[in-house]
């Protein structure tokens, strides 16, 4: 089984947590637009900083989200 994108492992937590795409994104200060993007998968790379805002919303590592552990 292929593992997951990141914007598959960022919906997956998300959902977890019962918080909607507009709460994570106000939470990790970006855009609704941005966060649909980065979880829909259209995006091919997500700077470093963006993917340490969204672990900080999200209450994870970065790891976690980058690498699935």
């Amino acid at each position: 089984m292929a593992s997951k994108t990141l914007g598959e492992r960022v919906r997956d937590l998300r959902e977890a947590t019962a918080m909607s795409q507009a709460q994570l994104a106000e939470r990790a200060g970006m855009a609704v637009g941005y966060l649909a993007i980065i979880e829909g998968g259209q995006l091919q790379r997500v700077s470093p900083a963006i993917v340490q805002r969204l672990a900080r919303a999200l209450n994870v590592h970065v790891e976690r989200l980058v690498d699935g552990k």
